[in-house]
């Protein structure tokens, strides 16, 4: 997974970190959902909590569009969740392996028409998510992240 992606600053505290690689597929996009629910409740934020249920619907937006639109045959996606318990605020990271394939930049999105099926993923994650952005470490992937302010458990 490409670590190198924009760095979590202007937390103080010793940072939570979890990472792994899925496959590029709808089953890798569950599956990151399903881990990153898990993975917050091990931090103490449970499953039918609201930070739970959010940050997992954001894991899916990003997942999702990471494996419709950033997929390369024979490539995975990374997910990277870091928590700075500080300020209780989750970073969500998907790395893909098209970076030359962006996402309009935030405050720029243009709601889809009502007649299409997708093209709300990123409203939805610009909605809940009070930063987000891509960044692009080397010429080989992309990440899309987010960071979500989590409320107590």
């Amino acid at each position: 997974m490409n670590v190198d992606t924009a760095p979590t600053t202007g937390h103080l505290g010793p940072a939570r970190h979890f990472g792994i690689r899925l496959s590029a597929t709808a089953r890798g996009a569950r599956l990151a959902r399903h881990m990153s629910a898990g993975q917050l409740a091990s931090w103490g934020w449970p499953y039918d909590s609201e930070a739970n249920r959010t940050a997992a619907l954001l894991v899916a937006e990003l997942a999702t569009n990471a494996v419709v639109h950033g997929r390369v045959p024979g490539r995975d996606f990374g997910l990277r969740l870091t928590l700075c318990p500080e300020d209780a605020t989750l970073r969500i990271e998907l790395t893909d392996a098209r970076p030359d394939v962006r996402p309009p930049a935030p405050g720029t999105l243009q709601a889809a028409a009502s007649d299409t099926e997708s093209g709300r993923g990123l409203l939805l994650v610009e909605a809940l998510a009070p930063h987000w952005g891509t960044t692009g470490a080397d010429p080989y992937t992309k990440t899309v992240w987010c960071e979500l302010p989590l409320r107590s458990a």
